[in-house]
C-alpha cells in the first residue's frame, strides 16, 4: 500500500487492518450515504452476499457485529427492502436472512466501490495483498 510522506506501513496486523477499514469506509461512504445506511448495515449486506440465506446467530458471526444489535441493524435493511427474513426450511422455528433484488444491486455498487479503494487488502485464502 502506498503510503504518505512520513508515514511507514504498520508493522501490527491491528493497525493495518484499521488503516484498510478507514480506506474501505472512505470508499464506501458515498454509496452507503445514497442509500442512507451505515457501515455495519454494508457489513450485514456483505456477509449475506457472501452466504445467502443465513440464520441470525451464523449472521451476527459473519457480519462480525454483536448479536444484540443484529436484528436492529436487519430489521432497518427489511424496512428499507434490502433484506427479506423467511422461515428455516431445515428449522420452522427459526428464521433466514437473505438479500432482496434491491440488496443484490446496492451490494453490486458497493462491491465495486471496495475494490476502487486504496487499501491493500489481504485475500483470507492465499495471505497474499491483491
Amino acid at each position: 500500500m502506498a503510503t504518505a510522506p512520513g508515514h511507514t506501513t504498520p508493522q501490527s496486523s491491528v493497525l493495518r487492518l484499521k488503516r484498510d477499514e478507514r480506506h474501505l469506509r472512505t470508499a464506501l461512504a458515498p454509496v452507503l450515504a445514497e442509500h442512507l445506511i451505515t457501515f455495519e448495515h454494508w457489513q450485514v449486506l456483505a456477509a449475506l452476499h457472501d452466504e445467502p440465506g443465513q440464520r441470525m446467530t451464523d449472521l451476527a458471526d459473519n457480519a462480525v457485529l454483536p448479536p444484540a444489535t443484529l436484528t436492529r441493524h436487519v430489521d432497518l435493511l427489511v424496512n428499507r427492502a434490502l433484506v427479506v427474513r423467511r422461515v428455516d426450511p431445515s428449522d420452522r422455528r427459526r428464521v433466514a436472512v437473505a438479500l432482496s433484488t434491491l440488496g443484490e444491486r446496492l451490494v453490486a455498487h458497493g462491491l465495486e466501490a471496495e475494490r476502487s479503494s486504496p487499501a491493500e487488502l489481504a485475500d483470507d485464502r492465499t495471505g497474499h495483498h491483491r
